[in-house]
């Protein structure tokens, strides 16, 4: 429970890069097969899933705010470009 909540706040923290499932496994010095198996179990989604939500989560609030083009926050939360964030949204 702890270590997931690390990870998750890591990934809420760290949007703008990349956030690969080698990396994250890293972070709790596990294998990558081995942390993605334990963070579908206690989430019902993959990494990978659970990084595209919480970027499209992030991207409709500064939306919301009116503050930035599209393409702005399409950058801030780590999708490669407008059309990544489209694709996903």
């Amino acid at each position: 429970k702890h270590q997931l909540n690390l990870i998750i706040e890591y990934i809420q923290n760290h949007l703008d890069k990349d956030l690969g499932l080698k990396e994250l496994a890293l972070l709790l010095h596990m294998s990558p097969h081995y942390f993605c198996h334990l963070f579908k179990q206690s989430m019902g989604i993959t990494p990978h899933q659970y990084v595209i939500q919480t970027r499209v989560d992030r991207a409709k609030e500064l939306l919301l705010s009116g503050k930035y083009s599209i393409a702005q926050v399409a950058f801030i939360v780590g999708f490669a470009n407008q059309s990544h964030l489209n694709r996903h949204f």
